[in-house]
């Protein structure tokens, strides 16, 4: 009966044996199937890229591509998923999804930058948004990007509020820079002087806006004749203009 019983024993652990060696073989041919099919098919042929302004789809794609192994899809996916992904200037996200294993699909999302103040405290520009809060401080200029000029604004701090003292001041910039934006006619600076009227400079051609009032309504009617004084030189008057005063001035300088 003990021969018997010892001859049973171990067929079970022979049995037992080949049925964890079936398992482990099984979960070694899953994972070499899977590395391959990783390996081989998961391969980054082409980017698109949506959502970008200040930077061309080539730059956004060589942020991607960045290290050795963004070859493969599935991993530029899992390392912008999971990962702490080293920021980009300007660029407030970017989402990675793919849109099949070859092809990688790049959302981006800016920071909404609508003026810049040269801060000469840091020798670089502080960017600020539409709220008025510093997103980003540069040494680079950003194209159609206005230069804000005649404020007292010696230091900044990322992510907190332009220290603009005078409130009133404050919204008229914000007011100015984001209808600039809005009616499509930025310009390269935007100057206050030290009672607090604004001019304009398009490089032959200076606006004056004037005070605090009517800001949003001059720079629309400055929208419509900017493109009339393309090649001249002078100065529009839009100062003095009121929905019971419209008269709006050129001084033209031959």
């Amino acid at each position: 009966m003990e021969r018997e019983e010892q001859i049973l024993r171990k067929r079970r652990k022979r049995r037992r044996r080949k049925i964890w060696l079936t398992v482990i073989l099984s979960l070694l041919l899953i994972i070499a199937l899977a590395a391959l099919i990783i390996w081989k098919v998961f391969t980054v042929q082409a980017v698109v890229v949506e959502g970008n302004e200040h930077y061309t789809d080539d730059q956004i794609e060589r942020f991607v591509l960045s290290d050795d192994y963004s070859w493969n899809s599935l991993y530029v996916l899992l390392k912008y998923r999971f990962l702490n992904v080293e920021a980009v200037p300007f660029v407030d996200t970017m989402e990675v999804s793919l849109k099949d294993p070859h092809t990688l699909q790049v959302d981006v999302y800016e920071k909404g930058i609508i003026g810049y103040l040269y801060i000469s405290a840091i020798g670089q520009n502080a960017y600020f948004d539409t709220e008025g809060f510093v997103v980003e401080t540069s040494k680079e200029i950003v194209e159609n990007i206005p230069q804000v000029e005649g404020l007292d604004c010696d230091k900044v701090v990322l992510y907190e509020k332009l220290p603009i003292k005078d409130e009133k001041i404050l919204r008229s910039l914000l007011t100015v820079t984001q209808a600039l934006k809005k009616n499509d006619v930025v310009s390269r600076k935007v100057q206050f002087n030290e009672t607090g009227e604004i001019s304009l400079d398009y490089g032959t051609v200076q606006v004056l806006l004037g005070g605090q009032e009517n800001l949003t309504q001059k720079i629309l009617r400055l929208s419509y004749i900017l493109p009339e004084l393309s090649g001249k030189t002078g100065t529009l008057h839009v100062e003095n203009w009121t929905e019971n005063t419209t008269d709006i001035i050129f001084d033209e300088t031959t």
